[in-house]
Order: structure tokens, then sequence, then C-alpha cells
């Protein structure tokens, strides 16, 4: 069962989202209570648990802004599903990451040196700088905000009417 729980802080703030199971722990733990239970239920031999939709902490949680770390995925989310250098948008396999700076001149594997390029612009860059290669970035790759993230858990809401009022839609 893979059904996603979204958490909330004692404070109904959305932090986190979890699986079905990781929820119905907290709850069983006392960690965490449910505020709303989907129609369903996970069993054991001896007791059955209604699979929540959303649950809240019983003790508020500070968290501290943390960078996180980069994907593919959330690189191209950040780029729009774009190329970074001609704007195309073409299908996500055929989107590459691109070095800024090429990891054979030092450049890292970091949220500012890397963007998403369609093929085509990724082979014509090559081992050199957009500078070097005549090209120009669109925007100026930036690590994802946390705010970003609450972007992220609200578009995954839009289908889960569980989730809506806890969301603020």
């Amino acid at each position: 069962m893979f059904t996603q729980v979204l958490v909330l802080n004692a404070s109904y703030e959305p932090i986190h989202i979890c699986d079905a199971r990781r929820a119905i722990v907290l709850i069983a733990k006392g960690v965490a209570c449910s505020e709303h239970d989907t129609p369903r239920f996970m069993r054991s031999p001896s007791i059955a648990w209604p699979v929540p939709a959303v649950i809240r902490l019983m003790h508020y949680v500070k968290i501290p802004y943390r960078q996180r770390a980069y994907s593919k995925v959330h690189i191209f989310m950040r780029d729009n599903q774009s190329c970074q250098y001609c704007g195309s948008k073409p299908p996500p396999q055929h989107l590459t990451l691109d070095h800024i700076l090429p990891q054979s001149r030092g450049g890292r594997s970091v949220w500012e040196n890397l963007v998403a390029s369609c093929r085509g612009c990724n082979s014509k860059k090559g081992d050199r700088t957009p500078r070097e290669a005549g090209m120009n970035l669109r925007n100026k790759p930036r690590p994802l905000s946390s705010f970003f993230y609450l972007h992220l858990v609200r578009s995954k809401a839009r289908d889960n009417h569980y989730w809506r009022k806890y969301l603020y839609y």
C-alpha cells in the first residue's frame, strides 16, 4: 500500500509527505494523530487501522532551513522542463543535465552549476562554458527553496481532496 499522507506540524503547517505505513506507526507511537482518514483500512492479525490522509504531530517540531540535495527531477522542475539555452521543451527523456562550468574544469554538481538542457544544446556547448560557446542562459540557476517544496506539495494535492483545506486552496 503506497498511499501518500500529508504530515502537518502541531501548528497545522504542512511539513512532509510520508506513506501510510509510516503514518500509522507515528499514530500508534502517540507522536501524531489523524486529522482525516480515508475509507480504507490497513489490517494486522489483531487490529484494523483506518488509513489516514492527513496526520498532525502532537508536539511542534522546529524545522531548520536546510538546502536540499539536487536531483535530476528537481532540476528539471526548477527549470520548467525546458532547455535553459534555447528555451525548447523537449520530452523529458530528451532533456539532459548540463554543468555550466564543465566538470573537467572543476565544475561541481551543485544547484548553481546545473541546468536542464536539450541534447542539441548540450552537444553544441560541449566542454566549454556558455560564454565560450556563444550561448546565453535564460535563467540564473538557484537552489530550491522551502517555498518551492511547499509548492510541490500543493501541486501533488490538486487531485487529493483530503489535503485541500490544509494547503490553503
